[in-house]
């Protein structure tokens, strides 16, 4: 699986596959309010993170993207997790076929700058890999947070909708004009 998936770094950040030692720090941040608040509104369990995780690399098998995980170079320690999924959510409109880009990092690190610059080197990556141009984002319209760092990057909102009984915003954007 290693070799599938590409390890990107930045001037603060490794980006990687998910290792079996992640799922401590990974479970850890299900686990806190702050993090998990926009993510659903409830906590995971360890073996629903291990299965999360399982997804992610999957990803990269099956659909030739997928996840990173984060790593933070000045302490090795697993942060979060950023990349490109394509979950065929039912949701309305549709985002089936466009890359679906995500961030999360641990609250810890929030006001750092990593979620840019993680986003920035997953939209390179992106950029020359992808033949699908445009790609996507689902947000909570509370997490004016995410919102602002997709915004950031060109995401402009398409739409507001309900996904499993939540309200998110769907935003797109061209990996050209970002």
């Amino acid at each position: 699986m290693s070799q599938v998936i590409p390890v990107l770094e930045t001037a603060r950040l490794v980006l990687r596959g998910h290792q079996l030692t992640d799922l401590e720090e990974y479970t850890a941040m299900w686990n806190e309010p702050g993090f998990y608040q926009f993510l659903g509104g409830k906590p995971l369990s360890e073996e629903d993170v291990w299965r999360k995780m399982l997804a992610q690399q999957g990803h990269w098998l099956m659909m030739g993207y997928g996840f990173w995980a984060v790593e933070e170079k000045s302490t090795g320690r697993f942060i979060g997790c950023v990349g490109f999924s394509d979950y065929n959510r039912a949701l309305e409109p549709s985002i089936k076929g466009f890359p679906e880009i995500g961030w999360v990092l641990t609250p810890r690190v929030h006001g750092l700058g990593y979620a840019t610059e993680a986003i920035k080197a997953a939209l390179t990556w992106g950029r020359a890999h992808f033949q699908q141009r445009q790609t996507a984002c689902i947000i909570d319209p509370d997490n004016e947070a995410s919102l602002r760092v997709a915004r950031k990057f060109g995401y402009q909102e398409w739409a507001r909708t309900q996904y499993r009984e939540q309200p998110i915003v769907v935003l797109r954007a061209n990996l050209d004009e970002q």
